[in-house]
């Protein structure tokens, strides 16, 4: 069963970046900017690219098959609140330039994507998923696996993230998904 891992790594990925959030209310706008020569230049940047690549992979998750946005019955309906997100145009656009900006959209975004994995039905994980990328190339990839690159994509810039933060002696605390998968 597929559903409870995306769910978990849903609401894991609502923990994390909460705590990132947290982390960052008390640091200067320059901080956030300062070239750190990261990937993406700053930690504000990374998070940015975050935003950047959870935006383009719901919106392609709103074309799944069993779903479809033109079919008033059968779409997923939470994300229909992405109209109200920007549209990004490159992996580096910088869609909030302050940290108040982007924690208030970080947390709805990740209110969406649970409610979007809670939206999902088994069956939803086995099909076959065709998009577009940036580039305008299509493929043809199984939903699940691009589903946990979505979550993966996250835990791999918040990770460059709590590095950053830790070089300016913020540790954010635990990260493990350990934490939060329950015992039995």
């Amino acid at each position: 069963m597929m559903k409870p891992h995306f769910a978990l790594m849903a609401n894991y990925n609502a923990v994390m970046n909460q705590k990132i959030c947290d982390a960052i209310a008390s640091l200067a706008e320059d901080v956030l900017w300062q070239d750190n020569k990261a990937f993406f230049g700053s930690i504000l940047g990374t998070l940015n690219h975050l935003m950047v690549g959870d935006l383009i992979w719901l919106r392609r998750f709103n074309n799944h098959p069993n779903h479809s946005h033109n079919i008033e019955a059968n779409r997923f309906k939470a994300l229909d609140s992405l109209a109200s997100f920007p549209l990004p145009t490159a992996l580096t656009q910088t869609l909030y330039r302050t940290k108040e900006n982007f924690t208030r959209n970080r947390q709805a975004l990740d209110q969406i994507i649970i409610q979007f994995i809670d939206e999902t039905v088994e069956s939803d994980y086995s099909t076959t998923l065709t998009y577009t990328n940036t580039k305008g190339d299509v493929f043809n990839k199984p939903f699940a696996m691009l589903l946990q690159h979505l979550f993966n994509h996250q835990t791999h810039h918040r990770g460059q993230v709590t590095t950053l933060l830790n070089q300016i002696d913020i540790d954010i605390g635990e990260t493990d998904l350990l934490m939060l998968i329950a015992d039995i």
